[in-house]
């Protein structure tokens, strides 16, 4: 290592002084707008593609291959001198700011699996060059602050990085969202790239001034390479130390929407703990990142059987799990990146290492996973990868391994590792899953095992694998063996017979999508949400009457085909699908026959229904119906005010809207009563509440809320309903939808579930 030079008496020693604030305050700002624009951008896009998980993974995909590529650049224009580097920086930013405003080029979606591809091209030409250069800044200053202060560790600068990143992604959610339509959100993230260049263009002056100094007192380049550079073998462990954490972290996401709990913004948590593992890996201090990497193992360990955990009574408790779970294997194989970073002349190396393994993690996750699985495999995986990585220690050296060689000991430990495994596959044959205290203790078995072969990477991670498939990975494969489960890119979709109640279940996620008896006498019997009570069964029961015997009909959402049985000799019906997967279950008359006994000929659309619903004439329908979700997804982009826009062409005169907003975790009625309050609609609620414990009909508890450009067309549909129920007409089974205060409802420029969330309503805080 060349030994430092002090710097000349007369370099500008004044500059210095201010230089690691400078630095500091640069990387946060550029930071802070990467993961500001990246949910602001996905925002926009809603009115265009909707929200499914699988949208976000494609998203962050695109935002690590610009990582990449700007973590590329600033490796390459590094080994320039410092003035041409800063130089070429400042023209990089000039550049990138013709693309100011931020916004999405007006490119509209193709149909089908396509999908993939637009999102990927659409998110590059919107903002790819702006997001290249802001991404390049953060291992750039890194690199210029070395050569300015030379004294000082410029990785301590990554943990203000990703804190910057970790606060803007916040601040969208629960600041700028909430409180400013998309064009003030624009102006804003515009206004603070100036910002930012004007910072970036003052530490290229500090740093242009420096080298000048440097180069007047002869003095060489103190941040020129002068250590050995890292070896290939170097190089592929820090991928492979980045691209773990990065494919969890998306695998998590991925695993809570479609499998715990599909809560709106539930997909920040996890890359928000995902960025903050940097800033606790990296920093200065070194304690809390010893502290949690040594725990590392046991939590793997413990919590390793919540990877094939769905959705249930302790669907919270498996979240949690799941995300300590992955932050703490973030921070651990983070901080095993920080003990083995190179000197600050390879610093750039070291992040483009760190890109590529984040990009390889988005494309296994993104694009490889949901080809080749079913099912979120993925996620275990990623997991068993883990226990291989994290650093770990023998806790137990049992005695009578002291006396054994090396090549028998390792055999000791392959056979307890076995011996895991065989007990998780006696639980699944005994108990499927353990429920009761014999299956317990055989998991618990499995856990001591486990601690047994801690500090051995193997046969460790083989005993993290036995923990997770005794605690329902068994079961999952066997699902998936028995061909009852399609993946695509909107989500997972699990059909599931139970034969002691005659019944075939839909899944998507973790929301029921439709059930069908599987006796010939209840077949064509609607249930769930859609039972002859529900909202929607009442409206379309009253067709006839309302519209005639030629009715037409519109149903956004097609799920197992249930509304289909609704329908009568002489109506036209039409359906609107976005997912081709679902079309295939819902035709498929092994599976489900609604469609094929009830509406063989309608016609179904596939795409997003704004824009298939644009395509028709105007007037088409005397009933339109919305029941697109995603799991439990909102659709925000369908319940906006330009979206009921798209509806009120749609429907005829005298036409009805009957919209599902059955959720459990958001109000939606807030927003329906606004958007009729605007266009000056009348609307009604029917909520279905159904006992589950004495319930033999099918159907489950709904929420569905009807609308009529005319009062009296809408007090027909009631009025109608509830005599022949012989209930009197005065809203017992219809009820008003209350307006709230302040409440302006959702358009494609402003919306937020934030102020709708039912926890926030239960606790007063919502506003």
């Amino acid at each position: 290592m060349t030994e430092k030079l002090a710097h000349p008496v007369y370099a500008p020693r004044d500059m210095a002084r201010y230089a690691k604030p400078l630095f500091v305050a640069t990387i946060l700002t550029g930071s802070f707008l990467l993961f500001l624009v990246q949910p602001m951008i996905a925002r926009m896009a809603l009115p265009r593609l909707g929200g499914a998980p699988n949208v976000w993974n494609s998203a962050m995909l695109v935002y690590q291959a610009l990582l990449l590529g700007g973590y590329a650049y600033a490796h390459r224009i590094s080994a320039l001198r410092p003035k041409t580097q800063s130089s070429v920086h400042v023209v990089l930013l000039l550049f990138a700011a013709f693309w100011l405003p931020v916004g999405l080029m007006m490119i509209q979606p193709p149909q089908g699996e396509a999908v993939f591809l637009w999102i990927l091209w659409l998110l590059m030409a919107s903002i790819g060059p702006l997001f290249f250069a802001i991404s390049a800044q953060a291992p750039l200053m890194q690199r210029w602050y070395a050569f300015v202060e030379s004294d000082e560790e410029p990785y301590a600068l990554y943990a203000a990085s990703n804190f910057g990143s970790f606060t803007g992604l916040l601040a969208y959610p629960l600041l700028v969202e909430p409180y400013m339509p998309i064009a003030m959100q624009q102006m804003l993230w515009s206004a603070l790239y100036v910002c930012l260049m004007l910072l970036v263009a003052a530490c290229a002056l500090v740093t242009m001034r420096h080298g000048y100094a440097s180069e007047k007192g002869t003095a060489h380049d103190v941040a020129a390479a002068s250590s050995p550079r890292p070896a290939l073998r170097q190089c592929l462990y820090w991928i492979i130390l980045a691209f773990v954490p990065s494919g969890l972290m998306l695998s998590t996401t991925t695993h809570l929407t479609t499998d715990l709990i599909a809560m709106p913004l539930l997909w920040v948590i996890p890359l928000g703990l995902y960025l903050l593992s940097f800033t606790v890996a990296f920093a200065t201090k070194r304690m809390l990142a010893d502290i949690v990497t040594s725990a590392a193992p046991f939590i793997i360990l413990a919590g390793g059987g919540g990877a094939f955990m769905v959705s249930g009574g302790s669907s919270m408790i498996a979240a949690a799990i799941s995300l300590v779970l992955m932050f703490v294997v973030a921070i651990a194989l983070h901080t095993q990146m920080y003990r083995m970073r190179p000197s600050p002349d390879h610093l750039t190396l070291f992040y483009l290492m760190m890109s590529v393994g984040g990009v390889l993690g988005g494309i296994f996750c993104a694009l490889v996973a949901p080809l080749i699985f079913d099912w979120i495999y993925e996620h275990p995986i990623l997991v068993v990868l883990s226990a291989l990585l994290v650093p770990q220690k023998a806790l137990l050296n049992p005695s009578a391994f002291t006396e054994m060689g090396s090549g028998a000991r390792s055999r000791a430990y392959y056979i307890l590792a076995a011996i895991a495994l065989l007990i998780s596959f006696l639980i699944f044959k005994t108990w499927g899953t353990p429920h009761d205290a014999p299956g317990y203790f055989a998991l618990t078995a499995i856990f001591c095992l486990g601690l047994l072969c801690m500090g051995r990477p193997v046969a460790f991670a083989l005993c993290v694998a036995a923990v997770m498939l005794g605690y329902g990975g068994w079961m999952n494969i066997n699902r998936s063996l028995d061909d009852t489960r399609t993946r695509s890119y909107f989500g997972v979709y699990t059909v599931a017979d139970y034969p002691e109640e005659n019944i075939r279940r839909l899944s998507h996620g973790t929301t029921l999508h439709g059930m069908q008896f599987t006796d010939a006498a209840r077949e064509k019997s609607p249930t769930t949400y859609y039972g002859p009570q529900s909202g929607v069964g009442l409206a379309l029961a009253a067709v006839p009457r309302l519209f005639g015997d030629t009715a037409k009909i519109g149903i956004v959402g097609l799920g197992t085909g249930t509304l289909g049985c609704y329908r009568t000799a002489g109506q036209a019906w039409h359906f609107f699908e976005i997912d081709p997967a679902m079309v295939d279950i819902a035709k498929d008359p092994t599976k489900f026959t609604y469609l094929s006994k009830c509406t063989p000929d309608a016609p179904i659309h596939i795409g997003d229904a704004r824009l298939t619903l644009a395509e028709r004439e105007p007037a088409s329908f005397d009933l339109l119906v919305i029941d697109a979700f995603s799991s439990d997804a909102i659709p925000m982009h369908l319940l906006t005010h330009e979206a009921f826009g798209v509806y009120e062409a749609a429907m005829a005169e005298d036409g009805l809207l009957v919209i599902h907003i059955s959720n459990r975790y958001v109000n939606l009625r807030p927003v329906l009563a606004a958007e009729a309050q605007r266009r000056g609609w009348t609307l009604a609620e029917r909520f279905n509440d159904i006992d589950v414990e004495s319930n033999t009909t099918g159907e489950s508890s709904s929420s569905w809320i009807a609308f009529a450009r005319d009062e009296d067309r809408l007090k027909e549909l009631t009025g109608t309903v509830a005599s022949t129920d012989g209930v009197d007409g005065n809203g017992a089974m219809w009820q008003p939808v209350k307006q709230r205060e302040g409440f302006a409802g959702w358009t494609d420029d402003y919306g937020s579930v934030l102020p709708l969330l039912k926890f926030l309503e239960e606790t007063g805080d919502a506003k």
